[in-house]
């Protein structure tokens, strides 16, 4: 018999940087094995007669909806049965060459999965969990045949890991899928910050971040609102928006829009305060960045959050929209520095024993290597 000695890492690209992350930490949990990493939107782009024919997949299932804005084109392209089958076929070809101990794919949009090879999933979403999101709307679902085969995805999995349990939940009662197969293992930061410089962090300076690209999404609008509203009582707050680049002109707010990831980590460093008011999020990895940086955290009681922001622990958790709310919250903070501290080091605590890339690791080199035992 054969002895599989690779490993094929499975992505739909390089970005974002938790793709990366994960690849680095399965490769140096199974380091005596060979290690294929392939990213399928680069394989597409060999096989233009796919993208073409998938572009008119998408005009033909989602046409109306592109129309009246419902749905953008660039994103419902990747939802159609056409480009999954396409994506399972080329895989198939691709991954043939070779005899491997596992396949791991991250995220769940397609079915990378093998015949008789273990093959495992690591996402921070389902698609249905849209649903349980207030301000998610039922006609912006997908096809609905396209649903049906991301049900493969899970069925076709050894085990499927997730980063949150509001996902665990999610494959359980939506996907009526085995609650022994479904895993929570977290996730990790993908900022370095210098604990050194944290360590003695002064929370008098009232420097309120922000961090995240789609801004009306992440519930800037409502932060920006906040933020005017408490320079009554703080004029010497100041707010710092990292990622997206919106046109604010108000007093003490400074818009950078994207920086290359390595530079993110002074903002985190100099900032006292940590504040997402997201409407959707599938997970919030900057909230644990800012976990990192011993920062108190204001978040939105949806999805993931309140599995790493407990409210009045560690930060502050409000309601999606909540304008009042979110300007409460930012003033409890800017009134009490002592507080900012405390919630900073519990905050700092559960990052450390919880959230981190290496524990991930460990998390799935334990169960990966009992399937395969």
């Amino acid at each position: 018999m054969t002895v599989r000695k690779r490993i094929a890492f499975i992505r739909p690209n390089k970005w974002p940087l938790a793709n990366t992350k994960v690849q680095e930490e399965v490769k140096n949990q199974f380091p005596d094995y060979e290690f294929d990493v392939i990213d399928i939107k680069p394989l597409l782009k060999r096989h233009p007669a796919i993208l073409v024919i998938n572009g008119l997949w998408t005009l033909l299932l989602y046409g109306f909806d592109i129309l009246t804005g419902n749905k953008r084109f660039l994103e419902a392209f990747w939802y159609t049965p056409y480009i999954f089958r396409s994506v399972k076929r080329l895989l198939a070809q691709r991954l043939s060459k070779s005899e491997y101990l596992f396949t791991f794919q991250m995220q769940s949009l397609f079915d990378c999965s093998l015949p008789k090879v273990p093959h495992f999933v690591y996402t921070d979403h389902t698609y249905l969990a849209n649903l349980n999101y207030r301000d998610f709307k039922p006609n912006k679902l997908v096809s609905r045949r396209w649903i049906e085969l991301e049900k493969q995805i899970y069925d076709n999995a050894t085990i499927t890991f997730v980063r949150s349990s509001n996902i665990q939940q999610s494959l359980i009662e939506q996907y009526h899928y085995p609650d022994e197969r479904v895993i929570c293992v977290y996730a990790g930061s993908n900022v370095n910050v210098d604990d050194r410089r944290i360590q003695q962090k002064s929370y008098l300076g009232k420097n309120i971040l922000y961090v995240g690209i789609d801004w009306n999404r992440k519930g800037g609008p409502e932060l920006v609102a906040a933020f005017q509203k408490i320079m009554a009582q703080h004029p010497d707050a100041s707010l710092t928006i990292v990622g997206a680049n919106p046109k604010v002109e108000i007093p003490n707010c400074t818009v950078l829009g994207r920086i290359p990831p390595e530079e993110v980590a002074q903002y985190y460093e100099k900032a006292t305060i940590f504040c997402l008011p997201t409407h959707l999020e599938p997970f919030g990895i900057a909230f644990l960045e800012a976990m990192q940086a011993r920062l108190p955290v204001i978040g939105t009681r949806i999805g993931a959050i309140p599995d790493f922001v407990h409210d009045g622990w560690n930060g502050f958790l409000i309601e999606p929209g909540d304008e009042q709310g979110l300007t409460e919250a930012l003033i409890k903070l800017l009134n009490n520095p002592d507080q900012c501290r405390e919630f900073g080091e519990r905050g700092f605590a559960l990052a450390q024993e919880r959230y981190s890339w290496e524990a991930v690791g460990r998390r799935f080199h334990q169960h990966i290597s009992n399937k395969l035992s």
